[in-house]
């Protein structure tokens, strides 16, 4: 075996290497050391926030039209090694090829978007109240941001907060996850070839009880943005809460897609498959639930699992792979758990068994799995399994669905299918998720919009969309008076 890469730290523009402790990088297709990363100390820690709280004020003070047009570059550069990210991607985290070109768009996309907001990061100009009197709002930034990413979607979610940071004027520590440094390795060569100055973003790769757990509690750390499980996200809103910290969570889902007697079935199960499916299931915005009318219940599981056992199971790399592996043993152990407790709460349709033969002996497979006549309080109907795993919910009535739905601790996406049109406004209007889909699954999101959910599944701020810069900016009021005289504003001067 020829020698594999060491992926470092980036701090203060200069790529180190952290004494001797290093993880190593598995392929979850087939098990293969494929690289090592350093595991960075708090101290590291520290050095970068030190680094990003140095070059702030400097990087502040770039015109925001500035700071959009190196961001373009950074897209342009993205989109020229598209190919060469992608295959990186999946040889990390085990996504199908074809996903792992998409979500390197998706970074794209986000790039040129949030270039363009470097002339839009509007404040207000509104009356004021008193003549002789101007009043405004404008956007300045946080400070210092602390991003700690996943690895199901390792450069999609790390765009989605770091070009709103950077581009509104913050600096940035960033934790990717250790089962994917490789991305963002790759990604921070991008932002330094292309002339990101110095300390405006620091990569410092580590577990999240030290490198992670560091960011939140450094006091020069302005705001913790995070995507992961909930009950990290649980610890670090208590930590930074108790710190007076800004918080942006985004965190687990538990999706439905619900099929009414009216809908076109043959499209329902396509958006199935691929919501369910895709990924693996390993994506918080997966279907899980499927909650389906009675009517046509019998064929849809008919369609349904015809069309499941048609999907091919293997290595992400290869172009005709339509599920990949897992991201590695422990999720296995996992997902297979549920398997067995959902066996017992449902009747077993298709799947449920660990992928461990021929092609896939020393791989991280699931067969692709769907669990009927599940309860809707069922733990495999309540609890989130990220993988590969489908529990259908038979409804009699869309206020039943819907009540099926919203009866969940998460509340990131849900979809309908349906041709009635009153059942499509009712569906918008009820379904109590941060994402809605009608006649589609429940992934997809577009760059342009909030990403994020209600209840356990967030804190109220989103990802990506002009929502972003609400969690990377601050308001301020501005007043100009040149009345020459003191006015006081709500003050009754009338004898």
């Amino acid at each position: 075996m020829g020698k594999i890469p060491l992926y470092r730290n980036y701090v203060d523009g200069r790529w180190q290497e952290d004494a001797n402790r290093r993880e190593k990088v598995i392929n979850p297709a087939n098990a293969k050391v494929i690289a090592e990363a350093v595991i960075s100390s708090p101290q590291i820690v520290h050095e970068a926030v030190d680094a990003a709280k140095r070059a702030q004020p400097a990087w502040k003070a770039v015109p925001a039209p500035e700071r959009g047009e190196l961001l373009f570059e950074i897209a342009q550069k993205l989109k020229e090694k598209k190919e060469e990210l992608a295959q990186v991607l999946t040889a990390e985290n085990g996504k199908p090829i074809q996903e792992a070109r998409g979500e390197v768009q998706e970074a794209i996309d986000m790039g040129f978007y949030m270039a363009g907001e470097g002339r839009r990061l509007f404040g207000q100009t509104v009356p004021a109240e008193l003549p002789n009197k101007h009043a405004m709002s404008v956007r300045s930034p946080v400070g210092v941001a602390g991003l700690i990413t996943p690895w199901n979607f390792p450069i999609a979610i790390a765009s989605w907060k770091m070009f709103p940071a950077i581009v509104s004027g913050n600096t940035v520590v960033w934790k990717p996850a250790l089962e994917t440094p490789g991305m963002a390795d790759q990604f921070v060569k991008i932002l330094d070839e292309c002339g990101l100055p110095h300390g405006v973003v620091n990569l410092v790769n580590g577990t999240g009880e030290e490198a992670g757990n560091a960011i939140v509690e450094h006091d020069e750390v302005d705001i913790v943005s995070f995507t992961g499980s909930t009950a990290t996200g649980r610890a670090i809103a208590s930590k930074a809460g108790g710190m007076l910290k800004k918080v942006s969570l985004e965190m687990g889902g538990k999706n439905a897609i619900t099929v009414m007697d009216s809908a076109d079935i043959n499209l329902a199960v396509d958006g199935i498959l691929w919501s369910g499916f895709g990924t693996s299931g390993q994506r918080c915005t997966a279907a899980s639930r499927i909650i389906v009318h009675r009517a046509v219940k019998q064929e849809l599981e008919e369609a349904l699992v015809a069309k499941t056992r048609e999907l091919a199971v293997g290595d992400g790399a290869d172009e005709n792979t339509d599920v990949g592996p897992v991201i590695g043993e422990t999720a296995l152990t996992s997902i297979h758990d549920y398997v067995k407790i959902g066996r017992q709460e449902g009747e077993l349709l298709c799947g449920g068994q660990i992928l461990n033969e021929g092609k896939y002996k020393k791989g991280y497979y699931y067969e692709p799995t769907i669990i009927t006549n599940v309860h809707p309080s069922a733990r495999i109907a309540q609890e989130e399994i990220f993988g590969p795993v489908l529990a259908i919910i038979p409804v009699n009535s869309l206020s039943e669905a819907i009540q099926v739905n919203n009866d969940s601790a998460y509340g990131l996406s849900s979809s309908i299918f349906t041709n009635n049109t009153n059942e499509v406004f009712r569906a918008m209007h009820e379904m109590d998720t941060g994402i809605v889909y009608v006649n589609a699954g429940t992934t997809g999101a577009e760059i342009h919009l909030p990403f994020g959910g209600t209840k356990k599944t967030g804190n109220g701020h989103r990802d990506s969309g002009t929502a972003s810069l609400d969690v990377f900016t601050e308001w301020k009021s501005v007043y100009v008076d040149y009345s020459g005289t003191l006015q006081r504003a709500q003050i009754d001067n009338n004898e």
